[in-house]
């Protein structure tokens, strides 16, 4: 198994244990291991991994181009944490990393009106930046 230890850099346990790491790509990456798998939040597209990665498109402070495709990667990033390093990443790792972690606890169990204070409480304090995010996770189990 190739999952991410619990005190490594950005990584959040869900609540089925499975872990998850967020960060910003302004600030390069972290020591530690290198994901096996990425889901890259980026308004133009990212550039090459040597892992395996996705793209969705998302511009910085807004919501996904595409909520169904958003959806689709969540479900699979989900799936692929019980067995891969998976990593989410925007410019900054709050907003946008943020919100997609929140959807990913929302998957995991977290109800959606906790997931915003749940992803707060076990990886950032500030994520989640703008209205329209909190609201999207608040909406994302509907």
């Amino acid at each position: 198994m190739t999952t991410w230890g619990k005190d490594e850099a950005g990584v959040m346990v869900l609540p089925s244990g499975r872990t998850v790491r967020g960060r910003g790509l302004r600030a390069g990456p972290p020591a530690g291991h290198p994901p096996t798998y990425g889901v890259y939040l980026l308004g133009e597209q990212p550039p090459p991994t040597e892992w395996e990665s996705r793209w969705l498109r998302w511009p910085d402070f807004r919501l996904p181009a595409d909520r169904a495709e958003a959806r689709s990667v969540f479900e699979d990033a989900l799936e692929r944490t019980g067995s891969d390093r998976v990593e989410f990443a925007c410019g900054g790792g709050r907003g946008r990393t943020g919100t997609a972690l929140a959807c990913l606890a929302v998957l995991d169990g977290v109800s959606a009106d906790r997931a915003v204070a749940y992803v707060r409480e076990h990886y950032d304090r500030r994520a989640v930046e703008t209205p329209w995010q909190k609201r999207y996770v608040r909406r994302f189990d509907r």
